[in-house]
C-alpha cells in the first residue's frame, strides 16, 4: 500500500496553485462550491466523503474524468 499523503489546508492550497487552478475549478471537481473550498483552505474540517475523493485523486486512483463522470451521474439522479 502506498504512503498516505496529507490533506492539510496548506498542502491543499499548494497543490491547487501548483495545478494552476482557481478555487472554483479545483473544488468543483469534488462537488464543492468555491466558497466551501475557501473555507476548507482556511482550516475548516473537510467532510470525510470529500476527503476520501481528494485522497483518491491525489494518489492517482481516480482521474479528473472519473470525478466529472461521477458528478454528472449524481446530478442526473437528482433530476
Amino acid at each position: 500500500m502506498s504512503k498516505q499523503k496529507s490533506l492539510s489546508p496548506a498542502k491543499i492550497l499548494v497543490a491547487r496553485k501548483a495545478e494552476g487552478m482557481n478555487q472554483n475549478a479545483f473544488w468543483s471537481r469534488f462537488g464543492v462550491t468555491q466558497s466551501g473550498g475557501s473555507r476548507y483552505e482556511s482550516g475548516r474540517s473537510i467532510p470525510t466523503p470529500t476527503s476520501m475523493l481528494m485522497w483518491l485523486h491525489q494518489t492517482k486512483r481516480i482521474s479528473d474524468k472519473d470525478l466529472a463522470d461521477a458528478l454528472k451521474a449524481v446530478k442526473a439522479g437528482k433530476k
